[in-house]
């Protein structure tokens, strides 16, 4: 059953821009593993006596679940997190009509590591507009607009000049 499901949306996803010859459709086969509490909304005040080092405050969770395509990158809710081949370093390239469908995955603070996520290679990369987006392995990270908690349906989609990919915990495109 949850097999015709994700052909439905796959077919929804293809009229939705997120779509090609080589789109190749998939589920994660489990839910990501629970996270770390929420990023706080509001700061703490200042002491008097200031640190000579204030904590890096906390951001958004990058986790790992399984998927069609393996282990794969979702933040704590479950959505996927993808990689866009036609950016070879951590500056954005996707903005406007692009980032619409793409949307960066955004943080107010230093990026979290869950499940089989290297800390060692998650970063962050200023956009034009000031906000951090996440980087892992050097490249921006992005989400697919129009895809669902727990759906993969846009791996190796062809768009915007380049290719979406779903990213491995060793910080490579899943084949």
């Amino acid at each position: 059953m949850r097999r015709a499901v994700v052909v439905g949306l796959a077919t929804v996803a293809t009229l939705t821009g997120c779509g090609s010859e080589t789109d190749a459709g998939g589920s994660p086969s489990q839910e990501p593993a629970a996270a770390a509490s929420p990023e706080p909304t509001e700061r703490a005040a200042p002491s008097e006596t200031p640190s000579p080092q204030a904590p890096a405050r906390p951001g958004m969770v990058v986790t790992t679940a399984s998927s069609d395509f393996g282990t794969m990158l979702f933040d704590r809710t479950g959505q996927a997190i993808y990689l866009f081949d036609r950016e070879t370093s951590d500056r954005p390239r996707c903005y406007g009509s692009c980032a619409d469908a793409w949307p960066p995955v955004l943080t107010k603070g230093e990026p979290q590591a869950g499940g089989r996520v290297r800390s060692g290679l998650l970063a962050t990369t200023e956009r034009k507009d000031g906000t951090l987006q996440v980087t892992y392995a050097g490249q921006p990270l992005y989400y697919y607009a129009h895809e669902g908690k727990n759906e993969v349906l846009c791996h190796n989609v062809v768009e915007y000049g380049g290719t979406w990919l779903v990213v491995q915990p060793n910080g490579e495109a899943a084949p």
